[in-house]
């Protein structure tokens, strides 16, 4: 009689565990179901959210049928409950337990916000002003607070950060992002000043700063950076002014309508390098670092003088003379689709060149 007794009992154990077990697995099952979405859905997940919370949230977002699952496997892989706040895409296709592994994982939503070579540091701002994700902290500071919060107190803040493409989680602000393009640009003005070539007309790092940004502003076509280079070290070293219309522009500031007047070359400016001796105060745009490399890499030459063709192409003289009669040629009868050079941002294109 006793040993029946026992035979039914275990019996009845295994039934039950049979059961219990079918059923966990059933469960943990519905965890690796893809989720049916029809766009992706932004899920945000706070600092200090704990696990069984976020799970008890994905049950009422409808991504799981019930937490107890989520938990369940919690207890089962506790690596797999150290969440970190941020906030995560999910898209269709995904099972809980990929959004889980992506949250434990730290595989944030990323933005992007993009500054461009030849920018201002006007248009720069303008662009971290549109971008929605990114948490503005600098839209009311002036240009002298920027540049003390980014370690670069009393800097001109034109010219000192590198364009680029600049990825961002949601928890990042404005000023997040003007420190790495800030230090991006003295990392590779370093770089490219240790290996510069010998005998340029620069004092420092900052003179050639200046230069790349107007051999930014000037070039049409990527090969030229190097001549355009060439031949604004050579005017220097002869004692030539520059004679270069981007810095007109930049000096004449809101008053650019996006034709340069005679009067306006005649006007006194300390970036108007038709009055000016050497180089501007302060760089002019945003220099790549190609711009950058032309300018302590200039091409060996004779060349003093270059004219628009109106392709983005340039056409380069030895002597006035030549010069002059490249202007003739090109610019006194320009075409429809005539260009000096791409435009950045709000600026036009130049409508003269020296």
């Amino acid at each position: 009689m006793l040993k029946k007794l026992l035979i039914v009992l275990v019996t009845a154990v295994v039934l039950v565990s049979a059961g219990s077990g079918l059923w966990l697995w059933q469960g943990l099952q519905t965890l690796q179901q893809p989720v049916s979405l029809e766009e992706p859905v932004l899920f945000n997940v706070a600092p200090g959210a704990g696990y069984s919370q976020v799970a008890r949230r994905l049950e009422s977002e409808g991504f799981v049928s019930d937490a107890l699952w989520l938990r369940l496997y919690g207890r089962l892989n506790p690596d797999q409950t150290r969440i970190r706040a941020g906030d995560y895409e999910f898209q269709s296709g995904m099972t809980p337990l990929t959004m889980v592994q992506t949250m434990v994982e730290g595989k944030v939503k990323l933005w992007s916000v993009q500054f461009i070579e030849g920018w201002t540091f006007r248009d720069l701002r303008a662009a971290l002003a549109r971008s929605e994700r990114l948490t503005r902290l600098t839209t009311d500071w002036s240009d002298e607070q920027i540049m003390a919060a980014v370690g670069a107190e009393d800097q001109h803040p034109e010219g000192w950060f590198f364009p680029d493409t600049y990825m961002f989680s949601g928890s990042e602000s404005d000023l997040d992002i003007l420190k790495r393009a800030y230090n991006r640009m003295v990392t590779v003005l370093d770089e490219e000043w240790q290996n510069r070539a010998e005998g340029l007309p620069y004092d420092s790092p900052y003179e050639a700063l200046i230069m790349a940004s107007i051999v930014e502003r000037e070039t049409g076509v990527p090969w030229e950076r190097q001549e355009v280079a060439g031949v604004f070290v050579r005017r220097l070293h002869k004692g030539m002014r520059l004679q270069t219309d981007p810095t007109v522009i930049y000096g004449m500031g809101d008053q650019y309508e996006g034709r340069i007047r005679r009067s306006d070359l005649r006007t006194y400016t300390p970036y108007n390098t038709y009055r000016i001796n050497g180089l501007p105060p302060t760089p002019i745009a945003l220099s790549g670092r190609d711009s950058i490399h032309a300018a302590l890499h200039p091409d060996d030459g004779d060349t003093l003088y270059f004219v628009a063709r109106g392709d983005g192409s340039h056409k380069f003289s030895r002597t006035l003379a030549e010069h002059q009669q490249a202007v003739r040629e090109y610019q006194l009868n320009r075409r429809q689709d005539y260009r000096s050079s791409p435009a950045p941002s709000t600026l036009n294109e130049n409508s003269r060149e020296q």
